[in-house]
């Protein structure tokens, strides 16, 4: 388990040196970054964010990633203006501040942007993926909202809905092995629950030697013993997509 002072490691890894191919739109009350391919397509991606906020670089590497395999990515600001977790933050003031972004209240900002994907990118199959505070948003998704088609939760805080598992929409759990805010007795409760529960299409998957945060917060070119496997969890995030969108 994490301990008192450091509630959520979600700074394991890297920042990346990278500034996007999208760009930046305001969608309603919601500002959101956008990539979209060459090709016309009717399928999009809604990316959340984790505790770092939708301007995160490494976040929008991976939205660009999923633009080059052919979806429209929109990453929205789903703390709405609130600012996002700072490393130079008292890690004692997590808590609190957790309390004012909770990602059961994502619901709004969902809607509208479903809306604009509809309305002004064509899109007929909409996916949704998201990191840590966002992970546990796409669980939350999943169990309720109908317009969604499948989703994928990467190290998805369990805590916050470890007792719902009746999902609507096929959806694929990405943990790691060496998670300290995610430990792997949780990972297998939610298991059992979902196979006592869940009848659609789900799988739970656990990659050895991994942390927190290692499919958007690790750099392969100086993390070599994990390329494999964040390179794997990328895989695997797009090839769930593929087969449900």
């Amino acid at each position: 388990m994490a301990n008192e002072e450091r509630p959520c490691p979600c700074d394991i890894g890297d920042r990346f040196d990278y500034g996007g191919r999208g760009q930046e739109v305001q969608v309603e009350h919601i500002k959101a970054y956008v990539c979209k391919p060459s090709a016309s397509t009717d399928r999009a991606v809604i990316v959340i964010h984790d505790i770092f906020g939708w301007q995160l670089p490494n976040t929008r590497y991976i939205a660009d990633m999923l633009t080059t395999n052919g979806y429209v990515a929109i990453c929205p600001d789903f703390f709405v203006g609130q600012d996002p977790w700072k490393l130079t933050n008292d890690w004692a003031t997590f808590e609190e501040w957790q309390k004012t972004r909770d990602a059961s209240k994502t619901d709004k900002e969902v809607d509208v942007v479903l809306n604009y994907l509809r309305e002004q990118c064509g899109a007929k199959r909409i996916g949704v993926i998201g990191f840590c505070w966002g992970g546990a948003a796409v669980q939350h998704l999943m169990l309720k909202n109908p317009h969604l088609k499948t989703g994928v939760s990467l190290y998805g805080v369990i805590k916050f809905f470890e007792d719902r598992c009746n999902l609507l929409h096929p959806t694929f759990f990405i943990f790691a092995e060496k998670d300290e805010v995610i430990p792997l007795e949780q990972v297998t409760q939610l298991e059992q629950k979902l196979k006592q529960t869940c009848k659609v299409d789900y799988e739970v998957k656990i990659y050895p030697g991994q942390t927190h945060g290692f499919v958007h917060r690790k750099r392969e070119d100086i993390n070599p013993q994990d390329k494999p496997y964040i390179e794997e969890g990328r895989k695997d995030m797009l090839n769930w997509l593929k087969k449900y969108l």
